[in-house]
């Protein structure tokens, strides 16, 4: 299976970060926000991935690329290890780019695959989604395709507070994990939303998914919902939501970013004693402050 990476949103939330610099090239730890979704890819098996790319997005196609530069000065200096993870970066997968010349959307950026993926089923894994899970949450998806032969979405439940940040989906509930869609609404208000089930950034679906986008209509911020060509689809074939294992963590606003950078922190052993020390003398030092102020 061939996967998309849509990758070329402006990212007006990071704003100045953004203005030259890629939003899925945000740090997390030691690698870009970009790799991670990569990697869950490669775990999961898939060994062609398309990434589709728009303007100020060149540092995604360096990061991949092999550099001779970076290469010969660790080898001069010894610094193997970091040499064989450099080595490793541009020799993950194919990796194959193009170009969404007008930002209209995530759905039309699908629709820029379409030559790519021709006639067969596909992942789509947005690039500004982490997952921490056992099983790759594409790989989940993956494997709930093979049974249906459907398209199947990766979802959780979201807070009230955030439900007009997501995609919402409804329906009939086969077990614990596997719904079957009757209702799709891309950032409903609280009132419109039929569920407090949100759409999770990976997808498999099944090619008739192109078919609707060029028939959808442009949706909210007059672009091409993804959202809104699935829903389309759904009255034609079944699709299914499937409520994934793991953590997902969302790198679209800073807010996430921050919490992302935090959790995953504290669970390296190399930096988790470092940092709770940290926190703990800033907040004495806060309750300190605090402290003298009321005195």
């Amino acid at each position: 299976m061939k996967a998309i990476i849509p990758a070329a949103g402006m990212g007006l939330r990071f704003l100045p970060i953004t203005k030259e610099q890629p939003k899925e090239m945000i740090p997390v730890m030691e690698k870009p926000t970009i790799q991670y979704v990569v990697e869950e890819a490669i775990e999961a098996g898939i060994d062609d991935i398309l990434i589709v790319t728009g303007r100020n997005k060149r540092a995604i196609v360096d990061h991949f690329d092999k550099s001779f530069e970076i290469e010969d000065a660790l080898e001069r200096l010894g610094k193997l290890e970091k040499l064989e993870e450099i080595r490793r970066i541009s020799n993950m997968v194919d990796i194959h780019y193009i170009r969404q010349k007008t930002p209209r959307g995530l759905g039309d950026a699908i629709m820029r695959a379409r030559k790519h993926v021709g006639d067969e089923p596909f992942a789509v894994m947005l690039g500004d989604t982490i997952n921490i899970s056992r099983e790759p949450v594409i790989g989940q998806l993956m494997r709930v395709h093979d049974a249906t032969g459907m398209s199947v979405i990766a979802v959780e439940e979201v807070p009230r507070k955030k439900i007009s940040d997501y995609g919402i989906v409804d329906g009939e509930w086969i077990d614990d994990r596997l719904m079957r869609i009757r209702e799709l609404v891309e950032k409903p208000s609280l009132e419109e939303a039929p569920s407090n089930i949100g759409i999770a950034g990976r997808y498999v679906l099944t090619p008739e998914i192109f078919d609707c986008l060029e028939n959808v209509r442009p949706g909210r911020g007059n672009e091409i919902q993804l959202t809104d060509a699935i829903r389309l689809m759904n009255e034609e074939v079944e699709t299914y939501a499937y409520r994934f294992e793991g953590r997902r963590y969302d790198i679209g606003d800073m807010m996430g970013w921050l919490k992302t950078l935090f959790e995953l922190s504290l669970r390296d052993p190399e930096y988790s004693a470092e940092l709770i020390a940290l926190v703990d003398e800033v907040l004495s030092k806060d309750r300190d402050d605090r402290d003298e102020t009321s005195a």
